[in-house]
């Protein structure tokens, strides 16, 4: 892996693919900053040794040049978390642009205009590529959440630098989080898979029952699970078509030793809303009028115990509609739990969106070890696929 570390950027400019496609408000405002915040890291690095930034990124999904998406609206955002100034660019390919970035001088950053005004970003086009590769003489991705596209700024321009690519430090760290639950991590691994169908995880199961010794199964995919089983779901979401694979899935990782623990009880409602009446049942004894909404306390206790016992921690998705306020307290429970193993010396990393959204939501982001900062791209992993992005940075 070629990292920053060990590498000299005195007088030189490198171009680097941030993930800057963050939520903007009506006002234009940039209501969540973490992904501007997460790359700071990397560029504070090559400008503290007296090199200079060309900074791209996509924002949105424009269909053309379209002004609600420039990367212009970012700006004072970026200046304040990076704390220099930032130069804007209105365009981010062509003899211009060129121009705009080779009068930056060391310590300076400039923010080249949205990727994605241009079609040929995500056509992945060759000579958009070497358009692009032309704005510094070195290339730095730290871009995780778009690693797992083929796109020209991403991966086809990696190719008209040889030697002179290199993984930013979010990067560098995301792959090594990843790894460390997929290939080193210490044991007993275990995994916990919420989020409401069986049907959008079925690769990622797969792939990790040779990797994990527990799989806690949370959400909306219990249901499917409890009524392969036999048992009553009443209204709660169920994937009727996925029984007979929860079922194979179930002897799968039996035969591989992995231990999977499902919900005994759980907290359902009369209706899908938070103010829905609600009671305690157990999982497989729902009546037909009700749905389940949230993790129980019982099954609370039992997945205290696995957590605590676990040296190596991989959550994806909620165990409940944590988005309700009245059904939140199983996913901050579970929060709660994995931050306390994590503080006895346990490894956890968080991914997907919605694991994610939670973490932050509850106000425990510090009592994580690694929170990924890329949906798609760290879903694409546990799958076990190879991403284009970080595959172009190694040849």
């Amino acid at each position: 892996m070629r990292t920053l570390i060990n590498q000299n950027f005195l007088n030189r400019r490198a171009v680097v693919r941030v993930d800057f496609n963050v939520p903007i408000d009506d006002q234009f405002q940039v209501t969540d900053s973490t992904r501007i915040s997460a790359a700071k890291e990397t560029i504070d690095y090559i400008l503290n040794q007296g090199g200079s930034c060309v900074l791209i990124s996509h924002l949105g999904r424009p269909k053309g040049k379209d002004p609600k998406l420039s990367l212009s609206h970012i700006v004072s955002k970026v200046e304040e978390i990076l704390q220099v100034p930032v130069n804007f660019f209105d365009d981010c390919v062509g003899a211009a642009a060129e121009q705009a970035a080779s009068s930056i001088v060391s310590g300076n950053v400039i923010l080249m205009e949205n990727l994605r005004f241009y079609k040929e970003e995500t056509a992945g086009d060759l000579d958009f590529a070497e358009g692009l590769s032309k704005l510094g003489d070195c290339y730095v991705n730290d871009a995780f959440g778009t690693a797992h596209r083929a796109h020209a700024s991403t991966t086809i321009m990696a190719q008209f630098f040889k030697e002179e690519k290199f993984f930013g430090r979010l990067l560098e760290k995301e792959v090594n989080a990843i790894e460390k639950v997929m290939k080193s991590g210490e044991k007993p691994v275990l995994a916990i898979l919420g989020g409401s169908k069986v049907s959008s995880k079925i690769t990622i199961i797969e792939n990790l029952l040779d990797k994990i010794d527990h799989l806690i199964i949370g959400g909306g995919m219990v249901y499917t699970f409890v009524k392969a089983k036999g048992g009553g779901v009443g209204r709660s979401i169920c994937e009727d078509d996925y029984c007979d694979y929860a079922l194979e899935l179930l002897e799968k990782a039996k035969a591989k030793g992995v231990q999977v623990h499902l919900p005994v009880d759980v907290i359902i409602a009369e209706d899908f809303s938070n103010d829905a009446n609600q009671k305690i049942c157990k999982v497989d004894e729902i009546p037909n009028d009700w749905e389940g909404l949230d993790a129980g306390p019982q099954t609370l206790k039992n997945f205290e115990d696995i957590v605590m016992q676990s040296k190596t921690i991989l959550w994806n998705g909620p165990l409940g509609v944590f988005e309700f306020e009245n059904f939140s307290s199983g996913t901050v429970t579970l929060g709660e739990y994995i931050g306390k193993s994590t503080v006895a010396g346990a490894f956890s990393l968080v991914g997907g969106g919605d694991s994610v959204a939670a973490v932050k939501q509850f106000g425990l982001e510090d009592k994580m070890s690694y929170i990924s900062t890329g949906g798609g791209a760290m879903m694409e992993s546990l799958e076990g696929k190879t991403l284009p992005g970080i595959t172009a940075l190694m040849e």
